[in-house]
């Protein structure tokens, strides 16, 4: 069901803050390989593989964020999800050693892939839930599961060709960006702003205290 987008005293969960922490853990292990590339003369390359990883972290926290903003209800079913998208951050950000080594996607698709179809059955139940908005889930929900088609061809595909595979990642990428676009034309979903904002500066919050501490170490 959806929330009231004008409810008061609306604050992000201890589960939402908990799954910025999950992120957070993965863009640090992106930022260590970007560094380590830079400091082996491989600038271009590091900046390259940084962007993938950081666009497939940062796009599934997005679209989890605006996701709960609209329809966390807290219960079981949507508690378990999250907990496999969480699970699967992990496996995405184990993903990332290999990456930047060999730019080896295998983990880092697979990963994010999981994060995304957990995310396509939460709007399926939204759907099912917000019968005014039943066409914009709908669309999400489908156009997540079209492009997980299209990342795990990409794998199999060009997993072994970066001529290839770039291209292919910068094609899955205007996909994804694509589909909200389409999905929200149907009917707008009811997110609440003040929570967006300190969904926003929280996570904030949290990668600059990342970047102290890596500047602490250094």
């Amino acid at each position: 069901r959806p929330r009231d987008p004008d409810a008061s005293h609306r604050a992000a969960t201890p589960l939402e803050l908990l799954f910025d922490l999950v992120s957070v853990i993965a863009i640090a292990a992106a930022a260590v390989g970007l560094h380590h590339a830079i400091s082996e003369q491989h600038a271009t390359e590091g900046v390259i593989r940084f962007g993938l990883a950081f666009f497939a972290i940062w796009w599934a926290w997005m679209n989890y964020t605006w996701y709960a903003s609209a329809y966390d209800n807290d219960d079981a079913a949507f508690r378990l999800f999250t907990m496999v998208i969480m699970g699967a951050s992990l496996v995405l950000a184990a993903g990332i050693d290999p990456l930047f080594a060999d730019l080896d996607v295998t983990f880092v698709i697979i990963g994010y892939a999981i994060m995304r179809v957990a995310m396509a059955i939460l709007w399926f139940r939204a759907a099912s839930g917000d019968p005014s908005r039943r066409q914009t889930n709908l669309i999400y929900g489908i156009g997540i599961l079209l492009v997980q088609t299209y990342w795990i061809a990409t794998l199999f595909l060009a997993a072994n060709s970066p001529t290839i595979l770039l291209p292919m990642v910068l094609v899955g990428c205007v996909a994804e960006l694509a589909v909200p676009i389409v999905a929200e034309r149907a009917a707008n979903t009811p997110w609440h702003r003040h929570h967006i904002i300190e969904r926003y500066g929280l996570l904030n919050i949290i990668v600059l205290g990342e970047i102290l501490l890596g500047a602490t170490l250094a």
